[in-house]
């Protein structure tokens, strides 16, 4: 079966002011969408159909050199946006709560810290990319960028938030000022989300 462009879990409106309507609209409907085709595409010519997005993200060593980076992009480009996608929610933000919250006060000291860290990622990656908050191979929290479409999961980590560097992520309304739509995007992350996420890995 086909990948298919999964259901946005809120309307285009819903999440401004901090991530306006356009800009959403774009990001999900063209360039989440052509990924999603081409993944589709690269699947086909690598002989993958019937596997999970995750078993083909998971397994890339095994893939032919000449049918990898297509996986790597497009591949990354679909799970990495439809991951994005439930890691944001209208009337989000705050701090994290529950074991994730405790977890990540004992990592970093305070949650304000931790933002400031996680920020500084997001912010200092250079040119196209994501920043993460996952749960790395000693089962320890970490915050880690990649580029491109480079997917966690291809790396044996365990993601369980995402900020979306790339300018066409925030262009529209932000222009150039990344630091700007970072700042924004804590209004809307989905921490219950992440939570849920953080509690089926330890659990």
């Amino acid at each position: 079966m086909a990948f298919e462009l999964p259901k946005l879990p809120y309307a285009y409106t819903a999440l401004e002011p901090y991530y306006d309507a356009q800009t959403l609209e774009i990001h999900y409907s063209k360039h989440h969408n052509t990924y999603t085709v081409n993944f589709n595409k690269a699947v086909d010519a690598a002989g993958l159909e019937g596997k999970t997005a995750e078993e083909i993200l998971t397994s890339l060593d095994s893939v032919p050199a000449d049918k990898k980076t297509a996986l790597v992009n497009h591949g990354g480009g679909f799970w990495n946006h439809s991951f994005l996608w439930e890691s944001l929610a209208p009337n989000a933000g705050g701090e994290a709560k529950g074991n994730l919250g405790s977890a990540i006060k004992a990592k970093w000291g305070s949650f304000a810290a931790f933002q400031e860290v996680f920020s500084a990622k997001a912010v200092g990656h250079f040119g196209s990319g994501w920043a993460w908050l996952v749960v790395n191979q000693k089962g320890e929290l970490e915050i880690m960028d990649t580029h491109d479409q480079v997917c966690p999961l291809t790396l044996g980590l365990k993601p369980l938030m995402v900020i979306d560097v790339w300018e066409h992520a925030y262009y529209l309304k932000f222009k150039n000022v990344r630091p700007d739509w970072v700042k924004s995007w804590w209004n809307i992350v989905n921490w219950d989300k992440a939570e849920e996420r953080f509690n089926a890995i330890s659990g």
